[in-house]
């Protein structure tokens, strides 16, 4: 299983806008994305650079194994 990069919240959520996702509305410190075609919302907190366990957290909200998920990021 690949490993995880560190990566800030900006990144993050261009990644989840490849697969569709799109910011919907902001809630202090927290950015929800909305994916109508999958009727899924993710929310990522909007840090500099978020901990392993809240990328596996997105990943998990956004339904994406991680393959994918880091594919979408070197894009």
């Amino acid at each position: 299983m690949p490993r995880l990069p560190a990566i800030s919240a900006k990144a993050a959520i261009k990644a989840l806008d490849h697969f569709g996702f799109k910011i919907y509305r902001q809630t202090g410190s927290h950015i929800h994305l909305w994916n109508e075609e999958r009727n899924l919302v993710v929310t990522v907190p909007n840090h500099p650079e978020l901990a392993k366990g809240t990328l596996i957290s997105i990943m998990k909200q956004a339904k994406l194994d991680r393959k994918e998920f880091i594919a979408a990021l070197k894009e």
